[in-house]
């Protein structure tokens, strides 16, 4: 067989769609695995395709044309310092090496600094769209060295998912760990963004006494409006569907615990490490991590006090404010994301072009939403915009919606039911567009009991005062 364009390592799910991906999209690939079932899986669903498999990463390597590019589909940490410690003396400079895992962005940057030197080039490349985004078009974030980019390019913009416009949802971000770190953000506020739709979906459960299937026409509708996305479309599929052993919602027969795999963490980590205030975020995590102690929650329901929900008023008249508190919710999460974004750009100099970001998550990936083209648009016009919420559509979307969204999360306080990301996300719009906030007190307070002094309004410098003297 001829040389393969590509190589690929790990072929689990994830690895095994993208290879076939590739060759549907004219590429030769090579894949190898260390589990030997795996392997032979792929050799049979490649048979007659322009594909080999190799024993050993060896093998692969050899099997590749000139300059060699390699993809790591394999667990991120130790799993992929394990195969570059392999992989590394059977490389030359100008090789490529991808990891499509989701890696911190800090270990892509310390795997850039080891290879320095060593002419291989290192990309980490953020992917999102899950298994059937792998196979039929992922969204992709790459970013690293940029002398890879050219060696990449024509590769991963072939089997990317592409926009309404044609446009393939995969870009450079920069050099060192933007992909990955562009990834990491992209996973923050898809944390947000299901759990701002489970708390509608929860909202319309405890206080509109709506069933499961009752609720699954409303968000088909609402996909086809100014909340359309991936994630609200298959809520709407989701909430449809019937168990076959109980009959019930097979929603309904869900153990309400959610698992996570940490991204959503490193972006609140990352946030605070930065200062930037990502809370709808940040409580999202929460979410999941209270949602993980069920039995705990169980026990406290029966001690605990607080209002019972009751119906809170005609669907028409409270389902459109749901929506309106959604979809402005979900818009304070984007802004929130995309001020870390920015943050880190101004850290790390990675020149993150802000509306290719925006561009690239219009299809593909998990977050695929259509107000994305609006934001494309707002950082193609201004991408030194600091603030999504202030560009003059959105500022328009918040005027218009920011009144339902009190009133749900109003609605939801009195009648004791937890929405923490809409309940922060309003908090977040409150301080944001606040001239004055108490802050002036806390440093009152720091300064009492620890001198770390404060600023006046009226003359510039540091002061501090013997508040007991």
């Amino acid at each position: 067989m001829q040389a393969s364009d590509i190589g690929l390592v790990g072929l689990g799910v994830m690895g095994e769609n993208l290879a076939l991906n590739l060759e549907r999209h004219g590429f030769t690939v090579s894949g190898f695995d260390l589990d030997a079932s795996r392997r032979q899986s792929f050799s049979q669903r490649t048979q007659s395709l322009k594909a080999q498999t190799s024993e050993s990463l060896a093998d692969l390597v050899a099997s590749l044309q000139l300059p060699r590019r390699v993809w790591l589909m394999v667990p991120a940490g130790a799993p992929v310092d394990a195969v570059l410690a392999e992989l590394r003396p059977l490389l030359a400079a100008g090789d490529v090496v991808i990891d499509g895992g989701n890696t911190l962005f800090t270990d892509t940057q310390r795997r850039i600094a080891a290879l320095d030197g060593s002419g291989i080039l290192y990309v980490g490349a953020g992917v999102s769209g899950g298994e059937e985004g792998a196979l039929h078009g992922p969204a992709l974030m790459p970013g690293g060295s940029p002398e890879a980019w050219p060696l990449v390019k024509p590769l991963l913009q072939a089997i990317a998912a592409k926009a309404t416009d044609g446009q393939p949802c995969c870009d450079w971000m920069g050099h060192g760990g933007a992909g990955h770190f562009v990834k990491m953000v992209h996973n923050g506020i898809e944390y947000a963004d299901m759990q701002m739709i489970c708390e509608a979906y929860w909202l319309m459960q405890q206080c509109l006494g709506m069933s499961a299937a009752e609720m699954s026409p409303v968000f088909s509708q609402w996909n086809e409006g100014a909340l359309g996305s991936y994630l609200i479309g298959i809520t709407a599929d989701i909430l449809k569907h019937t168990d076959p052993e109980t009959g019930e919602a097979l929603v309904n027969v869900i153990l309400d615990t959610a698992e996570q795999k940490g991204t959503g963490k490193w972006t609140s980590q990352i946030a605070l490490d930065m200062g930037v205030s990502a809370p709808t975020i940040a409580d999202a995590v929460f979410a999941r991590t209270i949602s993980a102690i069920q039995p705990e929650r169980v026990a406290a329901s029966k001690i605990l006090k607080g209002p019972a929900p009751k119906v809170a008023g005609e669907r028409e008249d409270i389902l459109p404010k749901i929506q309106r508190a959604l979809l402005a919710a979900k818009l304070c999460a984007y802004a929130q994301g995309f001020a870390l974004l920015k943050a880190a750009d101004r850290e790390h100099r990675w020149e993150l072009p802000m509306a290719k970001v925006a561009s690239v998550w219009r299809a593909g990936c998990i977050i695929r939403a259509h107000l994305l083209e609006d934001m494309r648009r707002a950082f193609a016009a201004h991408n030194d915009l600091p603030n999504l919420l202030i560009d003059e559509h959105f500022a328009s979307v918040m005027a218009d919606c920011e009144q339902d969204l009190r009133e749900v999360v109003a609605m939801a306080a009195l009648n004791g039911v937890a929405v923490p990301a809409f309940m922060s996300a309003l908090s977040y719009y409150d301080a944001y567009r606040s001239a004055r906030l108490p802050a002036n007190l806390l440093q009152a307070q720091r300064d009492y009991f620890g001198a770390h002094t404060y600023q006046r309004t009226d003359q510039p410098g540091k002061f501090h005062t013997r508040w007991g003297a």
